[in-house]
């Protein structure tokens, strides 16, 4: 593991890995804001129905971008792997998308020597 790169995992165990430290809870939260244009749009989507492609592309780079500050949160915190992710998403009135990645920041170590 590169003492820079930051293990996540849903899981509430690493398997292989031992949890030697916990820190807490951390989270990586972005907001975004979609143009008037794309509202409109999808609003007719709705009506006519099947993918807001807009909206898709939107909310799956602010997951990501919630990782990235959810592996920084624990970076700061001295961890080298959050376990128990999870995401949390929600409106902000009808033109923003909050988008949350929350875990417990851990520091974790093999528990055996990989096999050569």
């Amino acid at each position: 593991m590169d003492d820079a790169d930051v293990i996540i995992t849903t899981m509430n165990d690493l398997p292989g890995y031992e949890v030697v430290e916990v820190y807490g809870e951390v989270f990586g939260l972005v907001v975004r804001a979609r143009n008037a244009f794309g509202n409109i749009g999808a609003s007719f989507r709705t009506i006519a129905g099947g993918e807001v492609k807009g909206y898709t592309k939107l909310l799956t780079e602010s997951r990501n971008h919630a990782v990235d500050r959810l592996k920084e949160a624990a970076r700061e915190h001295g961890a080298n792997a959050v376990i128990a992710m999870r995401f949390d998403c929600n409106d902000i009135g009808s033109v923003m998308s909050e988008v949350a990645a929350y875990g417990t920041a851990v520091t974790v170590r093999r528990a055996y020597a990989p096999p050569a």
